[in-house]
């Protein structure tokens, strides 16, 4: 991008690796925690890199800057993870100037991630750019750029459906709670088995239902408290489950055992309780769904709530790329009047020392010149003269090196210009 005048570098590059082909594995290779992205930035200050965005989550790592090279930006990655350039070459992808521009958008906006319409990019975007701001590794371009995703985002979230619906088995399990049990808020919930799965289904719980009356149970119990702490739950011991579950409405269970922890044997049927098994294998028994009064669901079926939720999600795609073109391409039109910037602040220099010289020359001439009222006029024929080349650039890209060149050559602007 040398002809845009925007950093040493000669071209904006994108280097990343993502779920896309990439294993786990692989991806944890290059993932960069905090203290990495921070030694990576001060690397690439010290090699003098003008501009660099770095990103890394369990789905992808990326760099965004400019370099001579990609390698450049490559070399820094590998130097601060424990990936290898030759595991790179194998599953990552080197995008440059228009192509990692286009990349930026469709990552940012959620139409690149794992979960389509995932906005949590976005947010990792903002605190990468806040990150290599404070580093003093943004230009204007950059922070355009960045501006412009996170305009596109918003503005997808808010004017398509493409967010909407549960994409999670957590949050799918909430929703289901949500749409079939009246006044939530109310009743008593059990969560059994505090994993991974637990705690983000007892993050998504206390989100949405604003319920107070959570209990979590778990066969080691520090784990539980360490969660309750965080969001003063009761806990109580795995010897109390029976009990607890007569006096429950819901029993979310997420234990993550090989063989069923709830039997019907546990189970107390006088009044109504739904079960929900967010396990695999089945953590509760087939029949404990026998039961009267008793509703069991299991992940297979939230699972198909999530699938229907994505597939849904997917006919919003053509309305979110139709936002996206509209907002790159406002940003490309910003883009190319950086490659005439020099040129039209060359010229302006160049009328105003014409200007200045004639208005001497006048001075010197007429006895009672007005230096106010000539000041004044000059400079506005200047400010006209000005918008008509601007105008001329901004409305005919095509010709645009060919105007340029010309407007240097007649006002012999070359050497100012570079």
């Amino acid at each position: 991008m040398e002809d845009y005048h925007i950093a040493s570098g000669k071209h904006f590059y994108t280097i990343g690796l993502s779920y896309k082909k990439a294993d786990a594995e692989i991806r944890g290779h290059f993932s960069l925690n905090e203290e990495a992205k921070q030694g990576l930035l001060k690397q690439a200050k010290e090699e003098g890199i003008d501009a660099i965005l770095v990103t890394s989550t369990c789905n992808r790592t990326e760099i965004y800057g400019f370099a001579q090279h990609p390698f450049q930006l490559i070399k820094l990655l590998c130097e601060h993870t424990h990936g290898t350039v030759e595991e790179f070459e194998k599953v990552a992808y080197v995008h440059k100037n228009k192509q990692a521009i286009s990349h930026m958008f469709r990552v940012g906006t959620g139409l690149d991630s794992q979960i389509l319409g995932d906005f949590e990019i976005i947010s990792q975007l903002k605190v990468a750019f806040a990150r290599s701001k404070k580093h003093g590794l943004v230009n204007a371009f950059l922070e355009r750029l960045v501006n412009a995703v996170i305009q596109a985002s918003k503005r997808i979230k808010n004017e398509t459906e493409i967010s909407t619906g549960a994409t999670s088995v957590s949050f799918a399990s909430v929703q289901y709670i949500l749409d079939n049990v009246p006044n939530v808020s109310d009743k008593n919930i059990l969560l059994f088995g505090t994993g991974k799965i637990g705690r983000n289904t007892c993050e998504n719980l206390i989100k949405h239902t604003q319920n107070e009356h959570i209990t979590l149970i778990n066969r080691t119990k520090d784990k539980a408290e360490k969660i309750a702490g965080k969001f003063n739950l009761i806990v109580k011991d795995y010897a109390d489950l029976q009990a607890e579950i007569r006096n429950t409405d819901i029993l979310i269970v997420a234990t993550g055992a090989q063989n069923p922890t709830i039997s019907k044997e546990l189970i107390y049927s006088n009044k109504n309780l739904l079960v929900l098994d967010l396990s695999i294998p089945k953590n509760v028994s087939e029949d404990v769904a026998h039961l009267l009064n008793v509703k069991l669901v299991h992940l297979d079926q939230l699972s198909k709530i999530t699938d229907q939720n994505l597939e849904r999600r997917k006919q919003f795609i053509p309305e979110a790329e139709a936002i996206i073109k509209e907002v790159e391409t406002d940003f490309n039109k910003w883009l190319e009047t950086r490659k005439f910037a020099p040129t039209i602040k060359a010229l302006k220099k160049k009328l105003r020392s014409m200007k200045d010289a004639e208005l001497d020359f006048q001075r010197r001439k007429i006895s009672d010149f007005n230096d106010e009222q000539a000041e004044i006029v000059s400079d506005r024929i200047i400010q006209k003269i000005m918008k008509h080349f601007a105008n001329h650039l901004k409305g005919d890209s095509t010709t645009t090196d060919e105007s340029l060149e010309l407007i240097q050559k007649v006002f012999q602007l070359e050497e100012q210009v570079k």
